[in-house]
């Protein structure tokens, strides 16, 4: 539904909203116009009014974004942290380049303040979107740990280009998990890690300060059901457990436990237990067909903030008012 706005309302929340519309989600005066319930005048002098201000250069400088109500509510029903909600076009729906944004900015914030000395990140569209998003920096104390194994395809969202390109954005270390995401069937998994390049890496994923998660669901949107599943796994097989979707290539129910599935014992990558006890993680989803994999990672005490788009929030509560849902560490 579209929001409506009293004429004498100019606060910098309604023109940083505006403002987002218009330059983030690349959408016309007239389109902003339609989405938010004012006028294409009122929508091209909100713009004006931001840049004069100083608000805008050539991207949104307020740090995220205005649905403090809806933020508010859903934190306090997930129990989380920290929730961060942007605006989507719903008018040309696209979830990974707004809420890639909105990552890049709550990022940006936390390695200004040098919050951070090692982050771990996992893969996908959201976060190469984030990476572009990202400013230039000079960060040679951090380092950017892959807290999975890679894939061979994928391109510029696979596991090692994301860990690869945050840290040249960010002039930072890196370290990989060289070895695939999952192991053939009868390896032995834990004679394979105690190999000592491996080994490193998991005494890495221990140290982290801070993890960046992405979740899919069991859809062909999802690159890892598409392109990556082992060839002896499928996702009816998934679902039949009660998976509704993986996080860090490991398939949860709508609880948030693990499902019955040797494909959670193939995962080259840093173990759930551990990733709870990490200070700060990071989840940063959007998507309808998403909405089940999302409150299971934070049902499943995976994820301390969320970061999604207003279109998403607004599912994610009515799914949890529907439900009398609560988070298990409520």
């Amino acid at each position: 539904m579209a929001a409506n706005f009293e004429r004498e309302d100019e606060s910098e929340a309604f023109l940083i909203e505006v403002c987002w519309h218009y330059f983030v989600n690349g959408m016309t005066q007239s389109e902003v116009a339609e989405a938010m319930g004012i006028t294409r005048l009122r929508a091209n002098r909100a713009i004006q009014v931001a840049r004069a201000s100083g608000l805008v250069r050539v991207e949104v400088e307020s740090p995220f974004i205005t649905r403090l109500t809806l933020q508010d509510r859903l934190r306090g029903a997930l129990g989380l942290d920290d929730v961060v909600v942007v605006p989507a076009n719903r008018l040309d729906y696209n979830f990974q380049q707004p809420v890639g944004t909105a990552l890049a900015t709550w990022l940006e914030r936390g390695l200004k303040e040098r919050k951070w000395r090692s982050i771990g990140v996992s893969w996908g569209l959201t976060l190469d979107a984030a990476i572009k998003r990202l400013p230039t920096m000079s960060l040679g104390e951090l380092e950017i740990v892959s807290m999975i194994g890679g894939v061979s395809v994928g391109a510029s969202f696979n596991t090692f280009s994301v860990a690869s390109g945050f840290a040249d954005k960010l002039g930072a270390k890196y370290s990989l998990f060289a070895a695939p995401v999952y192991l053939s069937p009868h390896t032995d998994r834990e004679k394979f890690l105690s190999e000592p390049v491996l080994r490193e890496q998991v005494e890495r994923c221990k140290q982290l300060d801070l993890a960046i998660l992405a979740a899919s669901d069991l859809s062909p949107k999802s690159f890892l059901m598409r392109d990556s599943l082992p060839s002896d796994v499928t996702a009816e097989m998934l679902a039949e457990r009660g998976a509704v979707g993986d996080v860090l290539g490991r398939f949860f129910d709508r609880d948030g436990d693990l499902i019955d599935h040797a494909i959670n014992d193939r995962v080259v990558g840093i173990e759930i237990d551990q990733l709870k006890s990490i200070p700060e993680v990071v989840l940063a989803a959007a998507g309808i067909h998403k909405i089940d994999i999302i409150l299971a990672a934070i049902r499943g005490g995976v994820a301390k903030t969320l970061i999604t788009d207003d279109l998403t929030a607004e599912h994610l509560l009515e799914k949890v008012e529907q439900d009398g849902w609560q988070p298990q560490n409520s």
